[in-house]
């Protein structure tokens, strides 16, 4: 038997290959230290067409400190270490404590530090909506879940505003930039954030069938005080400190609003238990829950069984904030994917260089430009409209009556364009060690939240018919936009003609309605801003006669389009 020397003596003194099988090569370096601003040409010029301008600098250096290694760590780990819900201390005593990984609370912070949760209203000026917007959808390419009740804080400032002796007393806590992750009463937080909950087990989307009741405990109506008794299926961000929530009194069969606190106002936490935290398929960084109302203290805000109205006011702020998310999940699948087509070489050429792709690349880069120029011009809207008395009809059509088009129409596109663009990644895309997955696990949550597309596409139809005057400046406007177009112009009139046709039509066909009218805005706005080259490219294949052969499988496009010049202008190399 050999011994253990002999066997050393026998083992070469080199082995270079040993546990080695091959060189790595022909690996893609993740994307990292670009800027996410001034990449961007279309939102770029936006910022400026929309009244902006003179955020330009901020949103530079925001773009470049969001593309860092360790900025983009961040995003991997809070959706990796998923939130966790404590019921109870090791007493035994009911806490319902959210704990949440470190990188969750930086995410917020950063959101915070740069105003996206109150700047039009904390810091008004002419044009602050589109930059808040704008600085949005440079976050929302970083990570999803943190936008959740930020959205939900910004979206609930125009409604608190309107009860003055609660803002007062939220005022500095809802626009300051600190982020305060502290789990105490309102009074002691240095800032706060607000939730909304409106759907239960039964009713979902229809709110008017929700059961939750309020008892009057002291005084009645308007800012009076309730104790609610009942529960919500889908409670946004429980941590928040406070949410709002809709439920009926016992004087009123309508549905009225309450601002519904964390804390009661003795100190101790009201009685809203959380029963489980969602098992979601994306959005997993952010906590969404079960709740149940025992007794728990609630202040009616706007008027009694006015609650629907006073509520939908916030949900028209978040609706927009669903068309930006998914837009800049579409920046950003589109960005990664160029990326890797410009370092990936199969068949002895890179990606880029091959036709195919950079036909899929090219109608990609189609989508996402019209996507962004579309809610940069309704951030514009919402700002215009603000003052209701004196905003012009066509203000008016942008805000109600293309938001919700809008929400559906992208939100819908985001699916199939991340697993698109996955699929430009290959089976690299399909794994969770790269963020492919998660843009496309997160895809589908606006088309649900704050309305599904059916609930958004008969919103369309109610907006038209409740402000006739409104639709039609809306279409004397695109009219005059589709001089020149005759494909634009056509499209145009076949929406006129399905619009003025038999009313009992009209709801079956309350989808390709939206559909034609989010296609028709967009391409009006190419047509008024972009390079001659984007928008007729986009106008040929989504609203020319035959276009059913391109625009709805990305990778379509005529041959006789420049595709690599749509490729650099979306992600110049």
């Amino acid at each position: 038997m050999q011994s253990h020397e002999d066997l050393q003596e026998e083992l070469p003194r080199e082995s270079p290959g040993l546990g080695r099988t091959h060189e790595v090569t022909n690996q893609v370096p993740p994307l990292a230290g670009y800027n996410l601003f001034s990449s961007d040409t279309a939102l770029s010029a936006a910022l400026d067409r929309e009244g902006a301008g003179w955020q330009r600098d901020t949103l530079l250096r925001h773009g470049a400190a969001l593309s860092t290694p360790d900025t983009l760590a961040l995003a991997e780990l809070a959706n990796r270490h998923s939130p966790e819900l404590f019921t109870h201390d090791p007493r035994g005593e009911r806490v319902d404590a959210l704990e949440f990984h470190p990188s969750w609370h930086t995410l917020l912070a950063l959101l915070r530090g740069e105003g996206l949760h109150a700047l039009p209203f904390s810091e008004p000026r002419a044009g602050a909506m589109v930059a808040r917007c704008a600085g949005y959808f440079l976050h929302a390419q970083l990570e999803s879940g943190s936008l959740c009740p930020l959205t939900m804080t910004f979206a609930s400032i125009p409604v608190l505003q309107r009860e003055p002796a609660l803002f007062d007393l939220l005022r500095d806590k809802l626009y300051t930039r600190e982020h305060d992750p502290r789990d105490v009463p309102l009074s002691q937080k240095r800032s706060a954030m607000i939730g909304m909950g409106m759907t239960e087990k039964q009713g979902g989307s229809d709110v008017r069938s929700n059961q939750t009741r309020a008892t009057a405990t002291r005084g009645s109506g308007r800012g009076a005080e309730y104790r609610l008794v009942g529960h919500k299926w889908f409670f946004s961000a429980p941590q928040c400190d406070a949410h709002l929530v809709l439920a009926r009194t016992d004087d009123h069969n309508g549905l009225s609003c309450f601002f519904v606190p964390r804390f009661r106002p003795d100190g101790q936490k009201n009685a809203v238990q959380i029963q489980r935290l969602k098992d979601k398929l994306g959005n997993r960084s952010n906590a969404s829950s079960e709740v149940e109302f025992l007794d728990a203290y609630g202040v009616m805000i706007g008027d009694e069984g006015r609650g629907v109205p006073t509520i939908i006011e916030m949900a028209n702020y978040t609706r927009l904030d669903c068309v930006i998310g998914s837009a800049a999940l579409m920046r950003a699948a589109l960005v990664q994917a160029i990326h890797h087509a410009r370092h990936r070489s199969a068949f002895g050429r890179r990606l880029v260089d091959q036709p195919l792709m950079r036909n899929v690349l090219a109608d990609l880069a189609l989508e996402s430009e019209a996507a962004t120029v579309l809610f940069m011009h309704l951030a514009r809207a919402f700002e215009d409209s603000a003052d209701t008395a004196t905003a012009s009809p066509a203000q008016r059509a942008w805000r109600r009556i293309v938001t919700p088009a809008a929400k559906y129409w992208v939100c819908k596109r985001a699916l199939e364009f991340t697993g698109e663009a996955m699929e430009v990644w290959g089976g690299n895309g399909y794994v969770e060690t790269g963020p492919m997955a998660r843009f496309y696990r997160e895809a589908p949550v606006n088309s649900i939240w704050e309305g599904s597309g059916n609930v958004m596409c008969l919103d369309v139809l109610r907006a038209m018919e409740r402000e006739p005057d409104a639709a039609q400046a809306l279409f004397a406007e695109w009219q005059t936009d589709a001089q020149g177009h005759p494909a634009l112009r056509a499209a145009l009139g076949r929406l006129v003609a399905t619009l003025t046709g038999p009313a009992d039509g009209r709801e079956s066909a309350a989808r390709r309605i939206a559909q034609q009218l989010v296609l028709i805005a967009q391409a009006s706005l190419l047509a008024k801003y972009a390079p001659a080259a984007i928008a007729d490219a986009f106008i040929d294949t989504r609203l020319a006669d035959g276009c059913g052969e391109s625009g709805r499988v990305y990778g379509t496009l005529p041959s006789t389009i420049d595709h690599a010049a749509i490729v650099e202008r979306a992600f110049p190399a």
